[in-house]
């Protein structure tokens, strides 16, 4: 048997010397290398058994500038790190966006953009080729990053959608059907005055889950109430905002869908002050389902989304997408149902709250 090739101190086997040791040629190997599928089984192995003996380790820059890529994948979030770090969605897309990531061997570029600036000096760093594709989370109906995306042809997915109409391929979870569910249970629970603390209005996610509070409120005969909706911006301030604002219209309510559990918990501190018993005097429901849930008292009731679940679809439609790019061909016609459009479904938790 061969015995193993000795280099001198510092220098590394060359792709040459592999593709010699392995009686090959120099594309042969770089083929194998890459996870080609255009070798054959023996080549593979004589390859591989060759790069093991010489401990040859790939050059990932050469390689990747070789490619015309980055081996990088950008996930901007458009919102300021108080949101960031406040709310357990953010958290739980990025470990689902890492995870799959590093299964592709991927590197995670993590960018907040929250001014016209910002977004203008990240628009600036995509066009040096930096990174091989974009997500992005938390959309307003108004922000143009997506369409920026489109126009240099950078391959994008979206965590959520802007509207109904979205061109850009997305991951999402079915936000009306799950805050229809929530409200059907509360009102199934006996309760006649039920209101909600909705997200940002130019939010399309949280149009959603109002359509679905409307859905549920006239499914059961009753009349949609504006003094029972408060409209908050997803934070615990804002929910405790919305709170104060519906005691003061409305003290006969009996139940709240908070549109996200943070909220929740924000409308749980406003109706403690307010000398209001959860689930007592007033049941109460979120949206995520995430560790804000657990950890009140008492326990929320919550509409589950499989947060880290979206993240990692993310990345493997965004890899189909790029992964044309980087074996050089084109992306095949696509069928009439897009597979670039995933809405994943949702389903309430019941705990203590309601």
């Amino acid at each position: 048997m061969a015995g193993t090739r000795r280099h001198g101190a510092g220098r590394r086997p060359t792709l040459e010397e592999v593709a010699a040791r392995a009686g090959v040629g120099r594309g042969t190997v770089s083929r194998v290398i890459n996870g080609s599928p255009r070798v054959s089984e023996r080549t593979r192995t004589a390859v591989e058994r060759a790069v093991a003996e010489l401990g040859y380790v790939p050059n990932r820059v050469a390689r990747a500038l070789a490619a015309n890529r980055a081996d990088a994948v950008a996930l901007v979030i458009p919102e300021p790190e108080t949101r960031l770090f406040a709310e357990p969605y953010f958290s739980d897309i990025i470990r689902g966006v890492g995870a799959e990531l590093a299964e592709a061997d991927l590197q995670l570029l993590l960018t907040l953009i929250r001014t016209p600036k910002e977004r203008q000096r990240f628009a600036d760093y995509l066009s040096g080729h930096r990174v091989d594709g974009v997500l992005v989370v938390s959309l307003h109906a108004d922000d143009p990053l997506p369409d920026l995306l489109e126009r240099i042809e950078i391959p994008a997915v979206l965590g959520g959608r802007r509207s109904a109409h979205e061109s850009v391929p997305y991951v999402d979870s079915d936000n009306t059907g799950g805050a229809q569910a929530a409200v059907e249970h509360l009102i199934g629970r006996g309760r006649r005055a039920v209101a909600t603390i909705t997200g940002p209005t130019d939010m399309y996610v949280a149009q959603c889950r109002l359509d679905g509070y409307r859905a549920a409120v006239e499914a059961a005969g009753r009349r949609v109430d504006p003094g029972l909706i408060g409209t908050a911006d997803f934070t615990e301030e804002g929910g405790r905002r919305a709170m104060r604002a519906l005691l003061d219209r409305a003290p006969e309510l009996d139940a709240v869908f908070a549109a996200s559990d943070v909220m929740a918990a924000g409308a749980r501190q406003v109706l403690r002050e307010a000398g209001r018993s959860v689930p007592g005097d007033v049941a109460l429901v979120g949206f995520d389902d995430s560790v804000v849930a657990h950890h009140m008292d008492p326990p929320l009731t919550s509409v589950r989304q499989p947060v880290q679940e979206m993240g990692r679809m993310m990345v493997r439609l965004l890899l189909e997408q790029i992964g044309p790019r980087r074996e050089g061909g084109v992306p095949q016609d696509r069928p009439a149902e897009d597979p670039r459009r995933h809405v994943l479904p949702t389903e309430l938790v019941r705990r203590a709250s309601s």
